[in-house]
């Protein structure tokens, strides 16, 4: 598939076998989620797609665990896969890209925490964008738990450190993609 050579333009070695390992995690269950929700086949090989190419960007950060030696922090990952993207030509997945951190960035969390981003909205909009955003939620790029996926329960737990309004947002996606590992009673925020 096209999505993994390019990944394999921009990685190598333990970084490529780590990131192609997480995105087909991801893609898998936002293929699952996307077929439980009956979406058209056209959409549903895009999301396939960027799924793959969620975690471009950190070709260019500096994660050692990870095998990156990059210049940028890691909280840019999405920012510059993005610039990757439109730069290949593909401005939809690299939308993507930019949305994909946690359930979405709001222009007011990234001045509020000063991050090293640009000050705008980075959520993700489109049905696509947040299934892909939603399913990467549940696993990790920690090289000893690659393939493990994550509970609800456990989602809303890291999700609560950012707010309550984040924890939210993922409550209304787990009603809406239908999840059934817990009831919502279970990640309720109280």
């Amino acid at each position: 598939m096209w999505a993994i050579q390019l990944l394999s333009r921009y990685l190598e070695g333990k970084s490529l076998d780590i990131v192609l390992e997480h995105s087909r995690h991801v893609a898998e269950l936002a293929l699952e989620i996307a077929d439980r929700m009956a979406v058209a086949a056209d959409a549903r090989l895009f999301i396939e797609e960027a799924a793959l190419l969620h975690d471009i960007g950190v070709c260019q950060v500096n994660a050692p665990e990870l095998g990156l030696y990059g210049a940028h922090p890691y909280i840019m990952h999405g920012v510059l896969g993005r610039a990757i993207l439109e730069s290949e030509g593909y401005p939809l997945h690299a939308l993507v890209c930019e949305r994909h951190t946690g359930v979405g960035l709001t222009r007011e969390d990234i001045i509020r925490q000063k991050l090293p981003l640009p000050h705008r909205e980075m959520c993700p909009e489109a049905l696509s964008e947040q299934i892909i955003c939603f399913a990467d939620l549940f696993y990790s790029k920690n090289p000893g738990r690659l393939g493990e996926r994550k509970t609800a329960i456990q989602v809303k737990k890291k999700l609560l450190r950012f707010g309550e309004e984040k924890v939210a947002v993922f409550e209304a996606w787990l009603v809406l993609f239908q999840w059934s590992d817990c009831s919502i009673d279970e990640v309720t925020v109280t």
